[in-house]
């Protein structure tokens, strides 16, 4: 599996805490578990997650959607409390709990008033650490989570990132559905992850984040109270460190793939292979992306929405793993537009690719990327998840003033040399809609 291959720091003979950038500390438990902090003083919340760095790359192919299930039933009762008592002890202090699933880690989380900080802290390390994965559950959330995947296929604006992921990664598991499929998740067993729970869900692939009124040294004493006695109190372990990836991830021959769907716009992504976010070259491509189509001034808003008015929503992306990365333009339009749609967009990633873009569009580039960034940390709960983002993905907490000057580091030419990199390349057309397979020239 990828996660063998990631790399590990220094193996703690005891509790070790140091201070970070920005002001933030990390401790690490002698069992391998991280808790990382910001104290923001001038609040009067507080934010905390419990990161696992396990997602749905690291499922095989009957085990896919493994994760998600996992984020389902972590709250549906532990030895402590029933699911009921989960919600009610958060809510009842005017305070909100959820989790997410990714490709590379899943995510619980709470956001509380400072004061009650240690009640989100003992129901989330009870929920994550000591769930019982009841069998009746787990036949309650499987009807829940096939209702959900046949919801989103019934989104096709969603729909159609995910026939586009799978277009570029294929079989590999950085191509397959979060959520797993129909088939996947039907024969699944409570016995089958209960296994991969405990097996994944262990301490040195778990960081825990907490950012507002707070203080460091309190936190990390109502975490070791909260699982001690439990799976995650284990012996000396090291922490694992960030994901790494053994080889270049395997990427199919640009094709077309078309879904049809009986909708009333038809939906398409149009890109390729990217760069992955160890890249040094992924400050230059989100300079490029927000000049592209990052915003209502970029070339595509412009071009395709505002002279033309042939679509409402367009945009360009670029997606960022370990070790691989993928770049898109989506637009929804109607039927009859797409291929203007198409040609227009295309058009416009040859002209950046042959000409570049101009001294004004990157300093504009860099103004959104960095305004972005930083109006995005206005609150508890953005602040702790760059946090445990650093620490889970990076290793490390980069202070946001460097940020903020590796953007402006930014040259012409680096923008330009990988505008003309990627726009170059052959492109891989996903499109859902009223369509039939021929229409596009598609093959497989």
């Amino acid at each position: 599996m990828t996660t063998s291959n990631r790399g590990s720091a220094a193996k703690p003979a005891r509790v070790s805490t140091r201070t970070l950038a920005d002001g933030a500390k990390r401790t690490t438990l002698p069992s391998g578990l991280r808790i990382v902090t910001e104290a923001i003083p001038t609040t009067r919340s507080a934010a905390l997650g419990v990161w696992v760095g396990i997602g749905s790359r690291d499922e095989t192919p009957g085990m896919s959607g493994a994760s998600h299930f996992l984020e389902h039933l972590l709250f549906k009762g532990t030895h402590k409390r029933t699911a009921l008592q989960i919600s009610a002890e958060i809510e009842a202090v005017g305070g909100e709990t959820n989790a997410f699933t990714t490709k590379e880690y899943t995510c619980y989380y709470a956001r509380v008033l400072d004061a009650d900080l240690p009640i989100a802290v003992d129901v989330l390390c009870d929920a994550v650490a000591d769930s019982i994965i009841n069998p009746a559950d787990v036949e309650t959330e499987r009807g829940v989570i096939l209702e959900e995947i046949a919801m989103h296929e019934d989104e096709p604006g969603d729909e159609v990132h995910d026939v586009f992921t799978e277009a570029i990664f294929g079989d590999h598991p950085l191509g397959r559905l979060i959520s797993g499929t129909e088939e996947s998740i039907t024969p699944m067993t409570r016995n089958q992850i209960h296994g991969f729970y405990r097996r994944r869900y262990t301490a040195p692939n778990i960081v825990i984040a907490a950012a507002g009124n707070l203080d460091h040294a309190t936190v990390v004493r109502l975490v070791r109270k909260a699982l001690a006695g439990t799976a995650l109190d284990s012996g000396a372990a090291e922490p694992t460190g960030p994901r790494t990836g053994s080889k270049r991830v395997p990427t199919q021959k640009p094709h077309t793939v078309v879904r049809n769907r009986d909708t009333e716009q038809g939906h398409l992504v149009l890109g390729g292979v990217g760069i992955g976010r160890r890249d040094e070259r992924r400050f230059a491509l989100g300079v490029l992306n927000n000049v592209l189509g990052g915003g209502m001034s970029s070339r595509l808003f412009q071009e395709i929405r505002e002279k033309r008015g042939l679509a409402y929503s367009v945009y360009s992306y670029a997606s960022q793993y370990a070790d691989a990365g993928l770049f898109g333009v989506y637009a929804g339009c109607a039927p009859g537009k797409v291929d203007e749609v198409l040609d227009l967009t295309r058009t416009e990633l040859e002209r950046v690719a042959a000409e570049g873009i101009s001294a004004d569009e990157i300093a504009r580039g860099k103004g959104m990327v960095k305004g972005s960034y930083v109006l995005g940390l206005e609150d508890t709960g953005s602040r702790m998840s760059r946090l445990a983002k650093s620490e889970l993905l990076h290793g490390d907490l980069m202070p946001v003033d460097e940020l903020l000057a590796r953007v402006d580091a930014v040259t012409p030419d680096e923008v330009n040399e990988v505008a003309a990199q990627l726009f170059t390349q052959p492109m891989t057309l996903a499109v859902v809609g009223p369509f039939d397979e021929s229409a596009f020239g598609t093959h497989r």
